[in-house]
């Protein structure tokens, strides 16, 4: 089995029960993904896995650090993550959850998701972090005239 395999759960050979896994996403993960935001990091996450006839409750949590490019200078910067997500399983979306033939789950994935919407929409250095070439750049075109089409 594959690295990239290796936390892929197939919940029919699964016994019914408690289980725990215990997952690292790191640089490697995070490049053998395409389009991600995420630049590289590392985050722990232990996922416990309470598997029932008929359902399943998944339980992650993640914490870790990840680099983004900060938006306004550019540059990567650090951003600590650090979450607990509930998953249940849906029986209304499939007669039978456990004996679907979708019954796998992928805990890198669900764990990369975690750590995704865990990222601001808006993420820059605090004041006086950013690059401070950037920063005089900015600095230089900033337009101090009021607009124009603004009304009072």
């Amino acid at each position: 089995m594959s690295e990239k395999n290796h936390y892929i759960i197939d919940l029919k050979r699964l016994p019914i029960g408690t289980h725990s896994f215990d997952i690292t996403l790191d640089d490697e993960f995070i490049k053998s993904l395409e389009k991600t935001e995420i630049l590289g990091g590392k985050v722990e996450c232990k996922a416990t896995l309470n598997l029932r006839e008929e359902d399943y409750r998944l339980d992650i949590a993640v914490q870790g650090t990840v680099f983004v490019v900060c938006d306004r200078c550019l540059d990567p910067m650090p951003l600590e993550i650090n979450d607990e997500q509930e998953i249940w399983s849906d029986e209304e979306e499939e007669e039978n959850a456990i004996n679907s033939p979708l019954s796998t789950l992928d805990l890198s994935w669900l764990a990369y998701e975690i750590v995704s919407i865990n990222i601001p929409l808006v993420h820059s250095h605090q004041a006086g972090e950013c690059n401070t070439q950037m920063e005089l750049l900015l600095h230089d075109h900033l337009c101090d005239e009021p607009d124009p089409d603004v009304d009072d």
